[in-house]
């Protein structure tokens, strides 16, 4: 029943004649391959917020992010590879890393005898002198939401605007040297849908905070399922793949106490064989449960340097008293 919904509404706001369009998302490397990736949608609605704007014109915004029409079985071609659109119109095309040194790229991407629907996907190629990769949540790690709270974070979601969204200082401050100006590469992984790739974008870039390729999650409906995985399974699935594409590099994951961070990290500690260096946790409202504390005990255990404190004051010293060098 979800499924035939959520097509029905598809229908309803595919407009007549409506020629497919592209919308690129960050990219990021492997050892020999750029990934690109992005989206394939009937049309885009998007709208800049006034400095004065009200809750009700914030969600107005907001909704309209979520009123996609996504288009399936899609050609989407780009220099050296093909891809198709899948049943949400997400595209994701794998193409030669060749003499793409360091650095962000444009790359020319457009569907399928349309080339006026071309589009430059952005994608990040680390630098060879990197030290670490850091790896980081966005809500309430980055981005003060509430994510704890489930009513609380779509009130904030909905009626805020990327002009009241609050970054937390202390994030930029040490996204700043965990970046090492340029030096090493960053990622962002969240539960949030990909309809605030935008939004999130906009919100990261007004406040100075460092931009990285986002791993998002999945809202459409689907046979078996409303959304596309677990908060774990995708949070863990995606660290996976940030970790395999960078295998030479030793990485810091950044979250917080207010969902399960300290469980995906540990888990992720599990699997990836000493390639995590550091788990640093924000700590909030009553701190860490129990179950928190089991983790962090168990990552200590494993020679993870984890830092768990009510801000990031403190995180520099004590990755370099752990021997994380950054």
């Amino acid at each position: 029943m979800a499924v035939g919904v959520e097509r029905a509404m598809d229908r309803a706001m595919r407009r007549e004649g409506a020629r497919p369009m592209l919308e690129g998302y960050y990219g990021f490397a492997t050892p020999d391959r750029l990934i690109l990736r992005g989206r394939v949608l009937s049309h885009l609605r998007r709208g800049a917020p006034l400095p004065d704007q009200g809750k009700w014109a914030n969600l107005r915004q907001m909704v309209a992010l979520f009123l996609t029409d996504e288009v399936a079985g899609v050609q989407v071609v780009a220099p050296g590879g093909t891809g198709m659109s899948d049943a949400e119109g997400h595209v994701w095309l794998e193409v030669p890393r060749e003499g793409q040194g360091p650095g962000w790229h444009e790359i020319a991407v457009a569907i399928a005898d349309d080339p006026e629907s071309g589009v430059a996907f952005q994608v990040m190629v680390p630098s060879r002198e990197a030290r670490i990769g850091v790896v980081s949540d966005i809500d309430d790690t980055m981005i003060k939401t509430g994510a704890y709270s489930l009513r609380r974070n779509l009130w904030i979601t909905f009626t805020g605007s990327a002009r009241a969204r609050k970054v937390f200082p202390d994030a930029v401050v040490l996204m700043d040297h965990l970046h090492a100006h340029g030096r090493n590469p960053v990622f962002y992984v969240s539960s949030s849908p990909w309809n605030l790739h935008y939004f999130l974008d906009k919100v990261f870039a007004r406040a100075g905070l460092v931009a990285g390729p986002m791993f998002l999650r999945d809202i459409g409906v689907g046979e078996t399922h409303f959304l596309a995985g677990s908060h774990h399974d995708h949070k863990g699935g995606a660290i996976d793949r940030i970790l395999a594409a960078n295998s030479d590099l030793p990485f810091v994951l950044l979250g917080d106490t207010g969902q399960h961070d300290a469980e995906v990290y540990h888990d992720v500690c599990q699997r990836a064989g000493g390639q995590v260096a550091a788990v640093v946790l924000r700590e909030h409202g009553a701190g860490a449960s129990d179950e928190q504390r089991r983790h962090i005990a168990a990552m200590r255990t494993m020679g993870v340097v984890v830092h768990l404190g009510a801000d990031f004051a403190g995180v520099a010293e004590a990755l370099e008293r752990g021997g994380v060098v950054v």
